[in-house]
């Protein structure tokens, strides 16, 4: 089925009277991209993240809209309804308070929306011994590789940025069979996941997000793992102590944090509490500009430094627990 996408540039303060003018002409369901909504988000959240993109903030910077789909088959009166109902929001708004209440039009197939972004996703070797698999397609012929399977549709985290792809390669080295392991702001889960397939007896994981919870055994189920080797947690590791208290039921050969530079400094202590003596605690998301403020963090920890590579202007760092 062919659909129309229309496009109407409005204001923040614009919002709810652009929607409430399409309701009344029989218009429902909107996609609303709003420049203040993303401005908040990237302010309130600083501490999850040391780098934003900048194309991603130009595409942001005055995007305001109200977005709808209707049939092509009945576009021509739908649009004609939009038009004339806009426009007499527009007359009515002397002191332009809605913006400038442009609309535009584009033309989309429903199977494109379905299935044309899977063409960008492929399988990809990770390290020495992964390979990063797409539910639809084959693994094919990638050698002994072990493969986790993912479908990049239905969560987020893939496996192909660069600090993750250091994470699994540091994991390759410290997984051998039998270990606990702890991933810390596990997002997807893939990396605890990916622990799993290479020998690991258990895996623990957390985020603040708790949506990663059922995202991650979702990804579990995907790759034929039993839930009883994985158990995943969401909260804040760093204030709630029933939480720490779940995690502290065992010590942990492995503990991997893919976060951010001021997120790992803050795990430190949390970590040591959580490590066996001699485990391997593995940090990365950690741009090149932040690794010398997280170097001196575990330097004034119990941790002892024994690696650190880089990989499209990240860091990530593999340490020890004296």
């Amino acid at each position: 089925m062919e659909w129309i996408q229309v496009s109407i540039s409005t204001t923040t303060e614009g919002i709810d009277m652009v929607c409430d003018t399409l309701t009344n002409i029989g218009i429902s369901g909107f996609e609303i991209e709003d420049e203040k909504d993303f401005n908040d988000f990237l302010e309130n959240n600083t501490k999850y993240w040391d780098f934003v993109d900048e194309e991603l903030m130009k595409a942001k910077q005055g995007v305001t809209r109200v977005k709808v789909y209707i049939e092509a088959e009945t576009a021509a009166d739908n649009l004609a309804s939009i038009v004339d109902a806009v426009s007499l929001l527009k007359s009515n708004d002397a002191d332009g308070v809605y913006g400038e209440l442009k609309i535009e039009t584009a033309s989309m197939q429903e199977e494109d929306w379905a299935n044309n972004w899977k063409q960008y996703f492929k399988p990809i070797c990770v390290g020495e011994k992964m390979l990063i698999c797409p539910e639809w397609e084959d693994a094919g012929d990638f050698g002994d590789r072990k493969v986790f399977k993912v479908n990049p549709g239905m969560t987020f985290g893939t496996g192909t940025h660069h600090s993750t792809q250091m994470c699994i390669a540091h994991l390759e080295n410290a997984v051998n069979g039998g270990e606990q392991v702890l991933d810390l702001g596990c997002g997807s889960g893939i990396l605890s996941i990916i622990s799993l397939i290479l020998g690991a007896e258990h895996a623990t994981a957390v985020d603040i997000d708790e949506n990663c919870v059922h995202v991650a055994y979702e990804n579990l189920d995907m790759n034929g793992i039993s839930r009883d080797k994985y158990t995943v947690y969401s909260g804040d590791i760093l204030t709630d102590t029933d939480l720490f208290d779940k995690m502290n039921v065992r010590k942990y050969h492995v503990v991997v944090a893919n976060i951010v530079a001021d997120v790992i400094i803050a795990l430190l202590p949390t970590a040591e509490k959580l490590i066996r003596d001699g485990g391997t605690f593995i940090c990365s998301g950690i741009i090149d500009e932040r690794l010398n403020d997280v170097v001196s963090a575990i330097e004034k920890s119990h941790f002892t430094i024994e690696k650190i590579i880089h990989s499209g202007g990240w860091a990530s760092i593999v340490c020890k627990l004296d």
